[in-house]
């Protein structure tokens, strides 16, 4: 009797419902795993919330961590850890397509509905189709990552074991902007080897930038030259692309003057230039680190907290408020400022509904940013500027800290884990969980004008 009645409760649950079920359910099996004491390191035995945070972390693959990767987790820890940032940055129901797949299961209607409610998607088309291509993408450019940096690093760890074990985690928790790593120091062993950073960034903005984007190129490379002349980019990918290029431009340029006369000076035009660079993108949501953070200014602590907030593009490893949402609230903007009504871009007209898509992800960011600062201010004894920095690099999925996320209470570390599975679920996604199933009357109320501004 009680099967059945769970049974029938989740036959009602609505597709947004079922994936915040099916990621409650995942981060339950994470955090059981990685509890298991064959994961640890010996003698080595951490406290249940603070593996319970690092299973929140790794499955929205923020990076922000209570305790040390490196000194808490053995090998079948890591890979253990390395699979479930696989499993957030790919999406649950990416990886459930795909076990369906192998295993020959048809998937039905309402699995396509969970899978386009997971990957962020508005149409039933081509959706199996497109979980099969994000597979096949982030699949090939993690090995041919894990390959190159691989033999890279045979020169700076002592064994050829080591050397692709450091390349296999890594690749992951760049690829996925996850934000782990296995050294202790992040990426700053390679402050001076651009090259490193170089791959490393290429696969942050690889897993940040959307999948969709990622398909459509592929499928622009490899077309023959007949079809390439008809083939054309969506505006998805025009807006997604643009609008990451130019934060990282802008990012870099502003992470570099506000702080050409502190921690850059006296320092070389390149290790400005990549210092800035770096910092620029793995605040969309990648959480390496080439250097400690906390030595930059607190205006540049702001800006990149800004950063983060936007965060990567939809349909991708990343978090945040997404690219297209804040390109769109800046164009509108621009669109009234101008006296203008209909947003046009690249030659298309933008729905109203996208449009107060983006106007609500933005001022329900702003209120869960702002009050999350506001209880954590209250709650712990550091500065605000530590604080905002942690909640946005927490909501943003990116991993960035200043050195405090061990320190906090476990109030605030559970105020961070909601604002980390807020940030990856997106919050569309979060909202439509209590989204009511009954349809909306077909009247109207009289309409009536009201002074604003």
């Amino acid at each position: 009797m009680f099967k059945l009645t769970i049974f029938r409760w989740i036959k009602q649950l609505s597709p947004v419902q079922l994936i915040f079920l099916f990621y409650f359910i995942a981060v339950i099996v994470s955090t059981a795993v990685l509890a298991l004491p064959a994961a640890h390191q010996d003698g080595v035995n951490p406290p249940l919330i603070d593996i319970l945070f690092t299973a929140v972390s790794a499955l929205s693959v923020t990076g922000l961590s209570t305790l040390s990767i490196a000194d808490t987790f053995n090998t079948t820890g890591v890979i253990l850890l390395a699979v479930i940032l696989q499993l957030g940055g790919v999406g649950v129901m990416a990886i459930g397509t795909f076990i369906w797949m192998i295993t020959g299961k048809k998937i039905r209607l309402k699995e396509r509905k969970l899978i386009m409610a997971d990957q962020n998607q508005t149409s039933f088309s081509g959706i199996v189709r497109l979980v099969r291509e994000i597979l096949l993408v982030i699949l090939t450019i993690e090995f041919i990552g894990f390959i190159i940096l691989g033999t890279y690093y045979l020169q700076y760890f002592p064994t050829v074991k080591e050397a692709y074990f450091q390349s296999f985690f890594g690749v992951i928790s760049a690829t996925t902007n996850g934000g782990f790593d296995i050294t202790g120091q992040s990426l700053k062993l390679f402050k001076d080897d651009y090259f490193v950073q170089f791959i490393n960034m290429l696969l942050i903005v690889f897993g940040a930038i959307g999948y969709p984007v990622l398909i459509e190129i592929k499928e622009y490379l490899f077309a023959g030259e007949k079809k390439r002349e008809t083939l054309r980019f969506s505006l998805f990918a025009k807006i997604t692309t643009l609008t990451f290029l130019v934060l990282i431009v802008v990012g870099t340029l502003f992470i570099m003057l506000l702080d050409i006369g502190g921690f850059f000076a006296g320092k070389s035009w390149h290790e400005v230039l990549f210092y800035s660079l770096f910092q620029s993108i793995t605040t969309r949501s990648g959480g390496l680190s080439t250097m400690d953070v906390s030595q930059l200014s607190e205006p540049n602590h702001l800006f990149m907290s800004i950063l983060m907030i936007i965060g990567a593009s939809p349909s991708s490893a990343g978090g945040g408020i997404r690219t297209t949402t804040f390109a769109l609230v800046v164009i509108f903007i621009i669109t009234y400022a101008r006296g203008k009504e209909n947003i046009r871009i690249f030659n298309r007209e933008v729905h109203d509904e996208d449009l107060r898509k983006a106007v609500t992800v933005t001022l329900m960011a702003i209120v869960f940013v702002l009050t999350a600062t506001l209880v954590l201010t209250i709650a712990e004894p550091f500065d605000l500027s530590q604080i905002l920095f942690e909640v946005s690099s927490a909501f943003g999925t990116v991993g960035l800290s200043l050195g405090i996320t061990g320190d906090l209470s476990m109030f605030s570390k559970i105020v961070l884990m909601i604002l980390m599975f807020i940030g990856r679920v997106g919050i569309l996604t979060f909202l439509f969980i209590f989204k009511s199933n009954k349809q909306a009357g077909k009247y109207h109320y009289p309409k009536e004008k009201i002074i604003i501004g």
